[in-house]
């Protein structure tokens, strides 16, 4: 799958979800945009994931930071 940013493959994510809603898809072709769909969303839960990691990771530093200005 091709790099995409989150904002980017929730775009095509809704558009995907709209071709499957509009019910004028053959089985296989519905399938097929099924199946890309779930690619994408687990790409977009994997980048969640990422942030929340990161972000916690951050504010734990800044946390520590805070304690120990503090405890001086």
């Amino acid at each position: 799958m091709e790099e995409l940013s989150f904002e980017e493959a929730m775009q095509k994510l809704e558009k995907i979800a709209d071709e499957l809603e509009k019910d004028n898809l053959d089985l296989d072709t519905s399938v097929k945009k099924f199946e890309e769909g779930m690619k994408l969303s687990k790409k977009c839960n994997e980048m969640l994931q990422e942030a929340e990691k990161k972000i916690t990771i951050l504010i734990d530093g800044e946390e520590k930071d805070f304690t120990i200005k503090t405890e001086e």
